[in-house]
């Protein structure tokens, strides 16, 4: 089952989509959000039929398949093969930073460069949606809290990340920096998470192509090491980390500018798509 929010009438809905077809579930559901995975996920397949109205939702229709989480957690350096092309060591354990909530939007919606911007790039990753509440999770049984995946481009700031004498989120939360979707794809549907193709095009040049399988560190370890230091809610998204092929590991270095074309997509996920503007306030 495919979980996906779409824009109708100035309005965000819940759809789902079963055997290719997408259907409008907002006599079912209320939202995509906290609520919803604590109180409605589990029973939420039982209620899914035919009987739905049918729709056909694309391109910028979408929106992020979660409404706002409590947070977005990200894994730094969790590719080998990443760690190596940014200079950096592998970490002893896994790296967290975390995305703002405020830079979440749809998967086709535009990617705007911040104010001062020398270096926005692009990454590719693998994201999860969290299920239950969590808390000091263990690795034998993480796994049960994942409800689904989904496609994430983690947009960074270089300058801002590296150079600016902070975290690293400093780089990581500005607006439209954390395009999700189409889809939130439910666990039952992805065997084999830490076996997927990932990828990212660059105005039709391939970039990243990466697979799940080089991650350092593995999913039930990310949520157990994460719950050490926070309490996971429902609806939280937690990404992955990033394959090698970003604009800072390329000699010479490559960052996005206004009218670039970015395209991505990971096995079973689906595919997003982001054109690139110059900054504008709000």
């Amino acid at each position: 089952m495919k979980l996906f929010r779409f824009r109708k009438d100035g309005q965000v809905k819940p759809g789902v989509s079963i055997n290719n077809k997408q259907y409008d579930a907002s006599s079912i559901a209320t939202d995509y959000n906290e609520s919803f995975f604590q109180n409605e996920f589990a029973t939420f397949a039982a209620k899914v039929s035919s009987a739905l109205p049918e729709i056909t939702v694309n391109g910028k229709q979408f929106d992020s398949p979660i409404a706002r989480p409590s947070k977005i957690v990200c894994i730094g350096l969790n590719y080998a093969s990443h760690a190596k092309e940014s200079n950096m060591a592998i970490p002893s354990e896994p790296v967290i930073f975390f995305k703002s909530t405020t830079a979440l939007c749809g998967p086709f919606d535009e990617v705007m460069i911040p104010r001062n911007s020398v270096k926005t790039d692009w990454e590719v990753e693998l994201a999860f949606v969290i299920g239950k509440k969590a808390s000091y999770v263990t690795k034998e049984v993480a796994m049960e809290y994942v409800a689904g995946y989904c496609l994430h481009n983690d947009i960074s700031e270089r300058e801002f990340q590296l150079e600016r004498a902070g975290t690293w989120d400093k780089g990581k939360g500005c607006d439209t920096f954390a395009p999700v979707g189409p889809y939130l794809v439910t666990a039952d549907e992805i065997p084999e998470p830490h076996n997927l193709n990932l990828w990212l095009s660059l105005n039709g040049k391939m970039m990243q192509n990466g697979n799940t399988n080089d991650f350092i560190y593995d999913i039930p370890t990310v949520i157990s090491v994460v719950s050490e230091y926070m309490t996971l809610l429902p609806g939280d998204i937690i990404s992955t980390g990033t394959p090698h092929g970003v604009g800072l590991g390329l000699n010479p270095q490559v960052y996005l500018k206004p009218g670039d074309v970015m395209e991505l997509g990971i096995d079973g996920l689906g595919v997003s798509k982001q054109q690139v503007i110059a900054f504008k306030k709000a």
